[in-house]
């Protein structure tokens, strides 16, 4: 299959807001594609690389040949290519990943390289979300949408039983959990406060739970004799990275088992670290200068016995007769929203980030955000500038879209301190309106990023600072995300980064 179909099925994908539309045009591809490239075309429309990793930045992306006039580029030739990226390194590397750049973008048309530099940075965004994926394989293959979803769960992700699902429903059925494959994980939906959380579980729920929200990485375990994998939220194997992990869990009483926690660097006191140590921690095999501590609050298979359909109660039981306490999740449990909310205050107390409320009654619902879990964090707010804005792909195509985030530095009036970039939160009427705002403030620009006067203010939302190399200022934002636009305060009003590193408990870098 030519690249030039999936690429104008992602623009489609990317053009409409409606769900089925989506789906559609996902399925009528899908359907033409043969079938030793399904996965493959799949993974490009849900806009990604197969290669987790390609070796390429913006740095090497930025200057691209001369495109070409037809398009020519097989899929199965792309994915070569990148697979070819991912592994060069050592000497000669850097001129051999530019030449193999120019040999791959040479051979694309002007919307082909647009498309295959979005997809090599992670920044494809056209809406074609797991549920949306799982909609249209399920009618390219004329199968039920609730078997291609169940079979996704077990399998990873919808584009991993794309063959099964044109196989047909006998071929779904037979993927089922199985120890040492990691499965989507089970996600919350988010409420603004613990009153809300409680209401969105449902009044007739008699019993809750409310976990700690532990600011670590998630983790899967899978143990079968010995054998122990140790795998992150995106499914990626870390066993290697985690030995403390491991040997816990190799410690646990039984023999299969499937376990669903969180790893977190503590300090001595038993308070959490920030989390950009737990991530470097994680990040390298070759990195033990912090040490992780692995917390558990659910298990979902123990013995031989799969637990996911079980309600929440009865995995909770097994949960406390495999793993002692100092390795469980702290957790409350009861009717009494008064007690509840005093262990949230302790929670937060203790330094983590917030807590989970959880219905006793539900089964785990692999790979799905819904109202049986419900995450309450503080939101913390800031008044920041913007100093540029990138434009945008897909759906938000001729529109300025990524807005770069600094803060005002009290020490040298009138500059400004990198902390991150962000494009969520925006609204239709506010992109059209930043649009045409930033291009009124334009002081120069390339193909890609307006760079602007240092004059609005926009008030964001984030979860958590963490130490950066890659800015200036030595901070980033976690998770930011826009708030409002803030027109009746300038520049002037902004917060300082002097101020956010006291937030953060950050000294300013020693090159700054």
């Amino acid at each position: 299959m030519l690249l030039y179909q999936v690429v104008d099925a992602s623009a489609r994908i990317g053009a409409t807001r409606s769900r089925n539309d989506k789906a559609r045009a996902i399925a009528g591809l899908l359907a033409d594609t043969p079938p030793d490239q399904r996965e493959l075309v799949a993974c490009y429309l849900s806009g990604r690389l197969r290669q987790r990793r390609t070796g390429l930045g913006w740095r090497g992306l930025r200057s691209l040949p001369d495109p070409a006039d037809l398009p020519s580029l097989e899929v199965a030739e792309v994915d070569a290519a990148f697979e070819h990226l991912g592994g060069l390194g050592g000497p000669g590397s850097v001129a051999a990943r530019a030449a193999a750049v120019e040999q791959l973008f040479g051979r694309a048309t002007a919307a082909e390289q647009q498309w295959l530099r979005s997809a090599a940075l992670g920044e494809v965004r056209q809406g074609a979300l797991e549920a949306v994926m799982t909609e249209g394989v399920a009618a390219a293959a004329g199968v039920p949408v609730a078997a291609v979803r169940r079979a996704a769960m077990l399998a990873g992700g919808a584009i991993h039983v794309v063959d099964a699902a044109f196989a047909g429903p006998d071929a779904l059925e037979a993927i089922g959990l199985s120890v040492g494959r990691a499965i989507q994980p089970m996600l919350a939906s988010s409420a603004p406060d613990l009153d809300a959380a409680i209401a969105k579980i449902g009044s007739d729920v008699s019993e809750l739970a409310v976990d700690a929200k532990l600011d670590g990485i998630r983790i899967q375990v899978h143990r079968r004799g010995d054998d122990v994998l140790v795998a992150t939220r995106s499914l990626d194997d870390i066993t290697d990275r985690l030995p403390e992990v491991v040997a816990v869990v190799r410690e646990l009483p039984g023999a299969d088992l499937v376990l669903d926690g969180e790893a977190i660097a503590l300090d001595p006191a038993g308070r959490p670290r920030p989390f950009q140590e737990t991530a470097a921690r994680t990040a390298s095999a070759l990195d033990r200068s912090t040490a992780v501590t692995p917390y558990f609050f659910d298990v979902l298979h123990l013995d031989g016995h799969d637990l996911l359909d079980r309600p929440a109660a009865e995995r909770w039981a097994a949960l406390e007769s495999l793993v002692p306490e100092p390795h469980r999740v702290p957790r409350w449990r009861g009717s009494d929203p008064e007690a509840a909310r005093a262990f949230a205050e302790r929670v937060l107390a203790d330094g983590h980030e917030g807590v989970v409320v959880k219905a006793a009654a539900a089964p785990y619902a692999a790979g799905r955000r819904g109202s049986a879990w419900v995450k309450v964090k503080p939101v913390h707010t800031l008044d920041l500038v913007v100093l540029a804005v990138e434009w945008g792909s897909g759906r938000r195509r001729g529109l300025l879209s990524n807005i770069h985030l600094g803060a005002r530095d009290e020490e040298h009036p009138g500059h400004f301190v990198m902390l991150g970039k962000t494009f969520k939160g925006m609204t239709d009427e506010m992109l059209a309106w930043q649009t045409e705002r930033f291009q009124a403030l334009r002081t120069d620009a390339d193909d890609w990023t307006v760079r602007v006067r240092p004059e609005q203010v926009v008030e964001i939302a984030y979860d958590g600072l963490q130490r950066s190399s890659r800015y200036p200022g030595g901070l980033a934002l976690r998770f930011a995300r826009v708030v409002r636009y803030r027109d009746d305060k300038g520049p002037g009003d902004a917060d300082t980064i002097q101020a956010i590193r006291q937030l953060a408990g950050s000294p300013a870098p020693e090159n700054s």
